[in-house]
């Protein structure tokens, strides 16, 4: 049986939500390991001069503990 945990991440990127996705799974992969899956829990950008200046993304992340 595995057991599994589940972390919540913030990014941002100036490029795309998807950007700031694989962001949160980099760098999160730096200190966790065994991760499973990602769901994006939430997308949101900010305005600057009416244009968006920024994606922001709230991930939840699982992964494996042990095994």
């Amino acid at each position: 049986m595995a057991v599994m945990k589940v972390i919540e991440v913030l990014s941002n990127s100036e490029k795309s939500w998807e950007d700031a996705t694989r962001k949160a799974i980099k760098k999160a992969s730096k200190s966790v390991n065994n991760i499973k899956s990602a769901y994006v829990q939430s997308q949101s950008v900010t305005v600057k001069g009416n244009s968006v200046a920024e994606y922001r993304v709230n991930l939840k992340i699982t992964f494996e503990v042990g095994g």
